[in-house]
């Protein structure tokens, strides 16, 4: 939709609000993916008043437009209609649409009164006695019912005759459901809606409400498929907690009666419940006897299922009673990692310098405590760094006003929750799966106050419907999450094991046998964690939309702020509206203008933040399984994936605990690197923030600094193409204007971190994506942002620089700038002497001198860099100045030496710098000068872009699609990339652009072909095997290295609808356990992502070596930091870790994993499938060939990483 529509005056609002209206259309939300990519933003900067007062009253003609369309709507849901008023007319009289939402408002409210006194009155009566429907079953039930026992012993004798009658009979029901595979995307969505209610009843103490839904939907012969064994245990474990024996037997005959056998969790339950009652011993033996015969032993009940203390106490009890000579399997042995890779890292001989932190065990305990405290608080309060207003009498009204309309709001909200609770009790009553329980997973209050802040998070132009309502349904989780440890000792037993821990990592503290973090872990015993089941995505949007739509029905304000008391009418605070995004229509919930301008006077000076969105204030606890590590309460997952994928768990789950030690170990080393603010660098960005920002510095400026169109208004008798024009140019200028308020948010919410955490030590908590690569979990302050973000962090442990540590810090300074990137290391170490006197006037004088920093490629780290050498050379002994800046050591081309590596190929390994040479190769300017000679030769023989292009062929123009070609890059994209580059310069021929594209894209691309021709075999053998296995069903899947297992998450979208309310969402879904694999990205991913998985296991290979010597280490990616006095010990790790990975029969082991895997051959196939097996396993058997090139030269390669 139009921000401004030019051709609508009063009388074009008239015409809309009259025509006929169109049903609601169903909004098209977009991909999952852009769940994880929503970007939090904020109330408006009070700068950007001259920009929303021209804006603002298209804003509202927008808004007003969207409520127009849902009331003509036909399908429109009376219940959740939100109402619209704007002042009456001049002369008094209600317009038509102004009386029907009155009238909408009357109806709406006396409709809900009504229906909440009938809840009231009426309280159905929980149905607990099932109805059986197999005869021989519900024989079994009536015999407890006959003769009305006159006491609650012969009740329990009938029951247990029951259910040993059940348990002799289950060998000759049928058991249908119990193999069933595949099951419609429809039908898997609605079991997850099941699963989840039963669950959360269970988390609420609402059994009893989870027994009549299961009974109910039991009763109904055509709802029975969609009741799973594992809603069926869900109940039977609940009841076994409360020792109900009743009930238990119930839902056992029910689950007999569909057709389900019982699985190892279905007679944990029935023992857990006959421990805790001390039952017959008789009804015990034949409960563990039909256990045995369905091929489960005892002893699994306490090695493959996840119990609390109680519950395991209880289980044993009962066995014990009917096998009084059991004994508990013995524990299983520590696992040992067999990788070849690893022997060293988990050598118990040879010398070990693991690394302790600085501070004292005192120090290290009183961060713990402070680290529990945020994260039981749920948020995080942070002061806002944005200038703070001039307390004018306009700001101080506008801040009472907002903390008068937050408690009125507040109050309003409480109420509409506790009326959708009692309307879906009410419903869940009737046998329907509600979110009742959901919303009694936190109190009140804490759903009033999380709303509360979401309303005050919402940026002016709005939010989609989708990302909020994923946003809150996530929030609720977490929340929930937390509350699941409180309730249980997990917290006090979390701090025992903690404070021990701590023992290992202090300075002032020695343990007996120095170990790796997550092996003195698991050595101070099993930490109880509640089974945390995660909610599937329709369930989170279903949650979170129901909890939006109560935002938009409860918060409402005055129509006129400026006399709140005196105005009785009064209008929403939030509108739903239309918008396209792409060729999609989506639904946004937006503030009303009125809202928004109130909360830019107001200036609020405080960010609220979730535990997850903050470094740690204390050493984060180490990984040691994919479920636990990382923040203290929170949840994380190890690997980070879209929501509402499950493959990637899946594969963790089936590994050897064993397997996963590596990369658990190196993601601990590196959330255990401690950090700190460079507080002298703060306070310069600071600085050029609160004073408009500066673009090329990376500080973004305030939106009020966007440019404006030349005309605000169409002069009169202005021509169809003139505004058409206008039009168009106002639309630019206000996508500029968001995109400069996005960048600008983002950058407050980093800088305001910074300030937070000024004079502080924290950490940054690591986990990893699919392919094994690293990220810190914390979003917005962290090591792996831009330069701006980079500069502002260095290492919290200082270190004396030594002989040779100020060298490193000059060289890593003529990096950053860019300027002799072709020098050698002595000649770089020469220019920096050379340019001493810049260096220390801008690390004097960095705002007001020469500003040599400012011309860097990397502007705000080569400034930091000069401040550290102006310090070092300045103190009386540069060798023992106490350095805490990192400093990098950068892959050259990371993805071609891989390539090159793999395949033994000389020349693209000298390229690349895998040889030794006196001087760094360049592969960037190789590739631009092999293409300039075949322009030259194009251009002899009179090709006319060949002779266009003369002069502009440079280094730039050709890097990026280089760099990319490696990871997959297609010809279009390619095309895309130097289309791109050529555009910017100034001089170049715009009309030649597309040709000139199409021109030096071919080229590039055989210039690389030449250059590196093993490199495109090697990719060509990976497209070709991922094309032949997703066509035959299978998403590809490998092991990397160092034993992560990785499966790529492409597959066929499909589309998931979240129906009612004020819009049904309809949202692409990559369902990867139910669709079939996308075969396109599937092929082109393979190379890219086996490539980044082999650049992982070199990262997380020089972790583990350099945490074994001791040293800081952490990593972008291919570039590795550490102190300035370390470089010499890392470039020698790195060297040998690289040599001894690619030392592997990498290719080989590859195939040999994919041929056992996809090519296995059964009578059932079909012959087309026999075919591309065949097909598969001959092009798995012809790897690409080798060349000569010896692997121990880059132990020698100066350059291979600098």
């Amino acid at each position: 939709m139009s921000a401004l529509r030019w051709t609508r005056g009063a009388a074009g609002l008239g015409r809309a609000l009259s025509s006929s209206g169109r049903r609601r259309p169903t909004s098209e939300e977009g991909t999952l993916s852009s769940l994880c990519s929503s970007r939090r933003s904020s109330a408006a900067s009070p700068r950007e008043q001259d920009v929303q007062k021209e804006w603002g009253h298209a804003e509202l003609l927008e808004v007003l437009e969207a409520r127009v369309r849902q009331l003509r709507a036909e399908s429109m849901s009376e219940a959740t209609v939100k109402k619209v008023q704007m002042d009456q007319p001049p002369n008094g009289h209600s317009s038509r649409w102004a009386q029907k939402l009155e009238a909408e408002r009357q109806v709406k409210g006396k409709r809900q009164k009504e229906l909440l006194d009938q809840h009231q009155k009426h309280t159905l009566t929980l149905q607990m006695e099932p109805w059986i429907w197999s005869k021989k079953l519900a024989g079994c039930l009536q015999q407890s019912k006959k003769g009305a026992p006159k006491s609650l012993e012969e009740e329990e004798q009938l029951l247990t005759q029951a259910l040993k009658a059940a348990l002799q009979k289950l060998s000759s029901c049928t058991l249908a459901k119990s193999n069933a595979t595949a099951v419609e995307a429809n039908i898997l969505l609605l079991q997850q809606k099941f699963l989840a209610f039963f669950e959360c009843c269970a988390c609420t103490d609402n059994v009893p409400l989870a027994h009549h839904v299961l009974v109910t939907q039991h009763s109904k012969c055509d709802k029975q498929q969609l009741l799973t064994l594992d809603m069926y245990n869900t109940v039977m474990l609940s009841w076994a907690r409360k020792g109900s024996f009743k009930e238990l037997v119930y839902v056992f005959i029910m689950l007999k009666d569909a057709g389900l056998s019982p699985n190892l969790w279905s007679y944990a339950a029935a023992l857990q419940c006959m421990g805790r009652r001390d039952q017959d011993v008789h009804i015990i033996q034949r409960c563990l006897k039909q256990m045995m015969e369905e091929g489960f032993q005892p002893q699994q009940l306490f090695t493959d299922l996840v119990l609390t203390g109680e519950e395991r106490d209880a289980l044993l009890r009962a066995v014990v009673k009917a096998e009084p000579a059991f004994i508990l399997p013995p524990q299983a042995p520590e696992p040992v990692n067999t990788s070849i890779l690893l022997q060293e890292v988990y050598a118990k001989k040879g010398p070990k310098s693991y690394p302790k932190l600085h501070l004292p065990l005192e120090t290290l305990q009183d961060l713990f405590h402070q680290q529990l405290h945020v994260e039981l608080s749920a948020n995080v309060c942070v002061q806002s760094v944005e200038k703070a207003p001039v307390m004018t009498k306009e700001v101080i009204e506008a801040r009472k006003t907002l903390k008068t309309l937050q408690g009125q709001w507040e109050a309003e909200l409480l109420r509409v929750l506790q009326q959708t609770k009692a309307t879906m009790a009410h419903q869940a009553q009737e046998g329907q799966p509600t979110l009742y329980p959901f919303l009694c997973l936190l109190s009140e209050g804490e759903f009033v106050s999380m709303l509360m802040q979401v309303l005050r998070l919402l940026p002016a132009q709005g939010e989609p419907l989708l990302h909020l309502a994923h946003d809150l349904g996530l929030r609720v989780l977490n929340r929930h999450l937390v509350k699941q440890k409180q309730a249980t000792n997990h917290v006090q037993k979390l701090g025992q094991h903690y404070s021990q821990y701590l023992r290992l990592l202090a300075s002032d503290t020695q343990v007996e046998a120095p170990c790796l973090p997550r092996e003195y872990w698991e050595s101070l015993g099993p930490l109880e964690t509640p089974m945390q089941q995660p909610w599937s995505l329709t369930v989170l949007l279903h949650l979170g939309k129901q909890l939006a739509e109560m935002l938009v029905q409860a918060v409402q304000m005055p129509r006129n702020l400026s006399t709140p008391q005196a105005s009785r009418h009064l209008i929403p605070v939030l509108y739903h509206v239309y918008s396209f995004r792409s060729y999609r229509q989506i639904g946004i919930l937006k503030p009303h203008p009125a809202f928004s301008k109130l909360l830019e006077t107001a200036a609020e000076p405080t960010l609220i933040l979730e535990t997850t969105e903050v470094p740690m204030l204390c050493p984060p606890l180490p990984w040691t399984t994919p479920h636990t590590g990382a923040y203290l309460l929170s949840s994380t997952k190890l690997m980070r994936a879209t929501e509402g994928t499950t493959q990637h768990q899946h594969l963790l789950e089936r590994c050897a605990p064993a397997q996963l030690h590596g990369a658990l170990d190196a993601l601990t080393q590196l959330g255990n690197c401690a950090w700190r603010v460079n507080g002298r660098l703060l306070d310069l960005v600071l600085q050029i923030f609160r004073d408009k920002g500066c673009t090329r510095l990376g500080v973004p400026p305030p939106r009020s600094e966007a440019p404006q169109p030349a005309q605000l208004r169409l002069p009169p008798g202005a021509t169809p193409l003139h505004k058409a024009e206008l039009r168009k140019e106002l639309s630019r200028c206000l996508k500029i204007a968001r995109e400069m308020h996005s960048l600008r948010i983002e950058a407050l919410y980093r800088l305001s971190l910074a300030q937070h955490l000024r004079n502080r030590v924290f950490w940054l908590p690591h986990n990893m994506d699919f392919r094994g690569r690293t990220y810190p979990c914390p979003p917005y302050f962290n090591h792996l942002g831009s330069d701006l973000a980079r500069a502002l962090l260095e290492f919290a442990e200082g270190r004396p620089l030594g002989p040779r540590g100020l060298d490193w810090i000059k060289i890593h300074l003529v990096n950053l700038t860019g300027l002799r990137k072709r020098d050698s290391l002595r000649m770089r170490l020469r220019f920096a002497d050379e340019v001493m006197e810049e260096i220390l006037d801008s690390a004097d004088n960095p705002m007001t001198g020469r500003k040599w920093w400012m011309e860097a490629d990397e502007p705000w780290q080569t400034l930091a860099c000069c401040i550290e050498v102006a310090r070092a050379v300045r103190s009386p002994d540069a060798a023992a100045y106490v350095s805490h800046l990192p400093v990098h050591q950068d892959g050259s081309c990371n993805g071609l030496q891989h390539y090159a590596a793999l395949g033994r190929d000389s020349a693209g390994a000298a390229s690349v710098n895998l040889m030794p040479s006196d001087l760094p190769q360049d592969v960037y300017r190789e590739v631009a000068a092999q293409v300039e000679e075949l322009r030259q030769r194009d251009a002899k023989d009179g090709l006319q872009v060949a002779h266009v292009l003369k002069g502009f062929i440079t280094r730039k123009v050709v890097k990026q699609t280089v760099m990319t070609v490696v990871y997959g890059v297609t010809r279009y994209g390619g095309r895309l990339q130097i289309e791109k580059r050529l555009r910017e310069l100034s001089n170049f021929p715009q009309e030649f652009v597309w040709e000139a594209s199409h021109y030096l894209v071919r080229l590039v691309f055989k210039s690389l072909q030449e250059m590196f021709s093993s490199t495109r075999a090697i990719q060509h053998w990976l497209t070709e095997s991922a094309n032949l296995i997703s066509h035959s069903g299978w998403p590809v899947e490998w092991v990397t290295p160092l034993g992560i297992p990785v499966i790529q998450p492409y597959h066929r979208e499909a589309k998931v609808q979240v129906k009612g309310g004020i819009q049904s969402i309809t949202m692409t879904s990559s369902m990867d356990i139910t669709q079939k694999p996308n075969t396109l990205k599937q092929k082109n991913g393979f190379p890219p992502n086996f490539i980044h998985s082999l650049d992982s296991a070199h990262m997380m290979l020089t972790a583990l070596h350099c945490y074994r010597k001791g040293l800081t280490f952490v990593s972008v990616h291919d570039c590795f930091w550490t102190h300035a006095a370390d470089i010499p010990v890392m470039n020698e790790v790195c060297r040998e870790q690289f040599v001894r990975l690619h030392s592997q029969p990498i290719l080989e082991d590859l195939a040999k994993f994919l041929e056992k895997r996809f090519c296995s051959v059964s009578s059932s196939q079909k012959p087309s499938e026999l075919a591309l097996a065949t097909k598969l396993q001959k092009t798995l058997q012809s790897l690409p060939k080798t060349g000569t090139f010896d692997l121990s030269q880059v132990m020698k390669s100066t350059y291979f990483f600098s």
